[in-house]
């Protein structure tokens, strides 16, 4: 097994840092030492995020970038290497979410979903896995979802996404067993981030429908983003190569793991507006 990850001293790369996980994460490795270059599209979040950890000691920077832009990607890494002149962490963290059928949720919807949530992490990766090697070292951490693990109904694009993310941090941790750059993917359950309220929503659902699943999200989603940030970064140091976020992710991959092809049957009912489109 490998040695545990040392954070002090390090750069660590966090997208998605203007609020819930990221700035959690960026919160919780502040406090272990490293210096940060976290990136959003939502500049007024990053700023609140970086302000309280700017000191003497941390360099903290700040990048607004959208990971569907392949360029912006590019462009955020030059910046990184010429402001820190290293990066040995990465966590690919930005995501989005897109409710409804698929039938329901347009192509263009479908497309911005994957373009974030899956293409970004591959194109972080491929950009800053360079100034990695260059240091000789390196950790890149994939968020993915407890939805990369079981897929829901009314969860068409998202869990693609996740699944995908799960995939390509699989078989990239695979191609690097014998590397000192590792992977991690990240599976967190139901953690109490704003993702369900910025949620894309196709324009087949009613009113109503919108308003049961915010409900739903706010009844499940509970868990604070310091302790989830907490659970990935002990794994993290572990090197584990899968993280599970929360008594829910625990349970619903045990479901999966015991029932591949059957874990839906048992838990129609439990899975809020997703559920309610699948039975209409």
């Amino acid at each position: 097994m490998s040695a545990r990850l040392s954070f002090a001293g390090k750069t660590a790369v966090i997208t998605g840092a203007a609020s819930g996980i990221g700035r959690a994460l960026a919160q919780a490795l502040a406090a272990r030492g490293c210096d940060l270059a976290l990136a959003d599209i939502n500049a007024d979040g990053l700023e609140e995020t970086a302000a309280a950890l700017r000191s003497n000691e941390r360099k903290v920077t700040t990048h607004i970038v959208d990971v569907g832009d392949k360029e912006a990607i590019k462009a955020f890494a030059d910046a990184v290497e010429a402001e820190h002149g290293a990066a040995h962490l990465l966590f690919n963290n930005a995501g989005v979410a897109a409710g409804g059928r698929f039938e329901q949720i347009s192509e263009a919807d479908f497309e911005w979903l994957i373009g974030i949530n899956f293409w970004g992490p591959i194109r972080m990766t491929r950009a800053f896995l360079p100034l990695m090697r260059r240091s000789g070292e390196g950790h890149i951490t994939n968020i993915s979802s407890i939805f990369g693990v079981i897929a829901p109904a009314g969860q068409t694009a998202y869990s693609a996404s996740k699944f995908g993310v799960r995939g390509f941090s699989d078989a990239l941790r695979h191609e690097m067993l014998d590397d000192p750059i590792k992977v991690t993917t990240v599976h967190p359950g139901g953690v109490n981030t704003s993702i369900a309220k910025n949620a894309r929503m196709s324009a087949h659902n009613t009113a109503e429908e919108i308003e049961a699943g915010q409900k739903q999200a706010a009844e499940n989603l509970v868990m604070p983003p310091p302790q989830a940030a907490e659970i990935i970064l002990r794994g993290v140091e572990r090197r584990k190569p899968r993280v599970l976020v929360g008594r829910d992710a625990h349970l619903l991959a045990w479901f999966e793991k015991l029932m591949p092809s059957n874990y839906w049957r048992f838990m129609q009912g439990r899975l809020g507006v997703a559920n309610k489109q699948e039975a209409s």
